[in-house]
């Protein structure tokens, strides 16, 4: 069966630190936000990953944050443009362009750098190129994450195509079942192949703008501003260095629209895709 990812020992005793120097840093006419963070992990695993930020945005800001986690990506797509859902979003950038074109999102910061996605094989399989996985499977997380549209971008042809097993429960999960025998290749997160070296690459997709927070329209604007800078300062908080490590962050930057324009064209083919100025 294929594993899910848990948080390492480190992760849960950041949480724990985190809590313990924040328990009594009340905040008195707080205001209640939720941040949603795109599902690529399970939900009881996201709630546990995610609680050391979500400690330190209470005690940053003086606000009460709640984590939303979405089951599955395919109600993460169907809910994307309600307003009603969340107040803030941390998501790739081809969510990230849809929502800021087509629900007016104000996108505050993002992870420093660009990202890709790397097709990945056992060393059995180096230099087989693409051709070479066509009798194989190759697992992704489902559709629409951005590596799962990546690799129906290696494949236009679903005629000669690999078979597509979108059962991973996350990146790390993907690697996991390669490694269990369960497919011959799967796409990640080029960060995250790095740290297998017993992998071979087929293929690495073009570069995005990494992952970045977006506010919905109608959050007040005092409240998009100590959100960035909390997270801006993130990175002087050695308490939560763990959690960034795991979610494959460096630092957080400044994020602009512009940062993101044009990388929601890969999700035109998919069910539900509105273009910019369909009502």
């Amino acid at each position: 069966m294929p594993t899910t990812a848990t948080p390492s020992l480190p992760l849960r005793a950041a949480a724990l630190v985190l809590a313990g120097l924040f328990a009594t840093a009340g905040a008195s006419h707080a205001a209640e936000y939720r941040f949603t963070a795109e599902p690529i992990y399970p939900p009881e695993t996201a709630r546990e990953m995610y609680a050391p930020l979500m400690t330190y945005l209470n005690k940053a800001t003086g606000d009460t944050w709640t984590l939303v986690t979405p089951p599955n990506y395919s109600a993460y797509w169907r809910s994307l443009l309600d307003e009603n859902v969340t107040d803030f979003a941390f998501e790739e950038a081809h969510f990230a362009d849809y929502r800021i074109t087509r629900a007016k999102y104000v996108p505050l910061v993002r992870v420093a750098g660009n990202t890709s996605y790397t097709l990945v094989a056992d060393q059995q399989l180096e230099g087989a190129g693409l051709d070479g996985l066509l009798s194989k499977t190759v697992v992704t997380m489902p559709a629409p994450s951005l590596g799962y549209a990546l690799l129906a971008g290696f494949y236009p042809d679903p005629v000669r195509s690999p078979t597509i097993a979108s059962s991973a429960n996350s990146w790390r999960d993907a690697v996991q079942i390669v490694f269990g025998g369960e497919a011959g290749a799967a796409i990640i997160p080029t960060w995250l192949k790095d740290t297998y070296p017993n992998l071979v690459t087929i293929r690495t997709s073009r570069e995005f703008a990494a992952a970045g927070v977006l506010a919905a329209p109608g959050v007040p604007e005092e409240a998009r501003q100590k959100l960035r800078t909390a997270l801006l300062e993130l990175g002087s908080q050695p308490e939560l260095a763990e959690l960034l490590l795991e979610l494959g962050i460096s630092r957080f930057v400044g994020a602009a629209a512009a940062d993101y324009t044009g990388s929601s064209e890969v999700l035109s083919g998919f069910y539900g895709y509105k273009r910019e100025g369909t009502p």
